[in-house]
């Protein structure tokens, strides 16, 4: 869910993140990664933004990987591949405190070839940064501030104040979640008011995203009970592909 509502915000305020990471406030537009692939391409914490002079990677991470690096370097040469002439700002961003010394590294090294990246732990930005643009006003409470409940509450103020409906929903639904790294979740409820959030696409993903959890939890019940798949298809209303997985995960599990 955090990197559906980090890719959420880059692309819906990408001249908030190029005014933040590029220091102009240059509209970016979606790349899609198949647009670079020789072979599959991992997707998922992925984000590229283009304009006509550069190209905007950025990587959303709350737990530290071993295999950034390498990640970062192949990236940067896909992009070249399409787009030689284009500049590129790779950025790493840690939203969780971690004291993984994987954190800190921003280069990859292959015998003869360096590859460097930009590494941005949230925890050591200076808060004010975040309340200069509403699309990073969800990152305020991850920052270095000594008090994140008053620093929610200040964000929660600014985006009562903003004029359009959408934005307001969709700031303060990717608020709530991203604070859920740091905050108790029953906090994060009083200070971000629900009514505001639930018109939000974040909200409504969040929605989906437990009304597919309890169908899978249905289902994996009635498939032990060896119930056909044409009826649990019928009960949960997931697709007989998403089924046949639960079953051979089901299967999977019961033979270890």
């Amino acid at each position: 869910m955090f990197d559906n509502v980090c890719k959420f915000l880059a692309e819906s305020f990408s001249a908030d993140f190029a005014r933040w990471l590029l220091g102009e406030p240059i509209t970016l537009t979606e790349l899609s990664p198949s647009e670079l692939s020789l072979e599959p391409i991992r997707a998922d914490a992925l984000i590229l933004l283009q304009s006509d002079e550069v190209v905007l990677h950025l990587e959303f991470q709350t737990v530290p990987k071993a295999d950034i690096p390498f990640r970062m370097s192949d990236y940067r040469l896909r992009v070249y591949r399409k787009f030689p002439h284009k500049r590129m700002r790779q950025v790493v961003i840690y939203l969780k405190p971690s004291d993984s010394e994987l954190v800190y590294q921003t280069e990859f090294v292959l015998e003869n070839s360096l590859h460097r990246f930009e590494v941005i732990r949230l925890w050591e930005q200076p808060t004010e940064i975040f309340f200069n643009s509403p699309g990073l006003l969800p990152f305020a409470a991850l920052s270095q501030t000594e008090d994140k409940t008053r620093t929610l509450e200040e964000v929660a103020q600014v985006i009562e104040a903003l004029k359009d409906t959408r934005i307001r929903s969709n700031i303060a639904a990717s608020t709530a979640v991203l604070a859920g790294l740091v905050l108790d979740k029953q906090l994060i409820k009083r200070i971000l008011r629900s009514d505001i959030m639930r018109e939000s696409v974040i909200y409504q993903d969040i929605l989906q995203e437990g009304l597919e959890q309890k169908a899978q939890e249905i289902a994996i019940k009635m498939i032990n009970k060896g119930i056909d798949i044409e009826t649990i298809v019928d009960v949960t209303g997931l697709t007989i592909e998403q089924v046949q997985q639960l079953q051979a995960k089901t299967l999977t599990n019961q033979a270890e």
